[in-house]
């Protein structure tokens, strides 16, 4: 297991499976990119609707990066929701409108934890080791 005080180049989060929810593909890749070397599972949903519907087909998912401002449904919606049927998986908000969404509110839908974007690399594989 990962530890805060160890190098990012020595995680392995072999059969853990996070969802990446956000609209924006270039965000994906990113975190993507970030977590690479973690040998960890990426999933993919492109708006909150479809975060719920990934949650529910593959009960494996370990946790969640769930952008807030999402179309079709948003972040604080779908953690809603995907609190109904997993209460216990993590949910790591993640906006870049910090300053338009209450966190008290986020926090109240279910998620663990809000970050700000831009994300920094070694700030997001920290606060995802906290709750792997």
């Amino acid at each position: 297991m990962y530890r805060l005080n160890e190098k990012p180049n020595t995680i392995d989060w072999t059969g853990k499976t996070i969802l990446i929810a956000d609209d924006i593909h270039i965000n994906f890749l990113l975190l993507e990119a970030i977590m690479e070397k973690t040998n960890v599972k990426l999933i993919w949903a492109k708006n909150g609707q479809e975060a719920v519907e990934k949650c529910h087909a593959h009960e494996f998912i370990d946790l969640i990066l769930m952008d807030i401002e999402m179309p079709v449904m948003n972040g604080i919606q779908a953690a809603r929701e995907i609190k109904k049927f997993r209460e216990s998986i993590p949910i790591i908000a993640q906006t870049a409108f910090a300053a338009y969404f209450d966190e008290n509110e986020i926090l109240q839908a279910g998620c663990s934890q809000v970050i700000s974007k831009p994300l920094m690399s070694e700030y997001i594989l920290n606060t995802v080791a906290r709750y792997l």
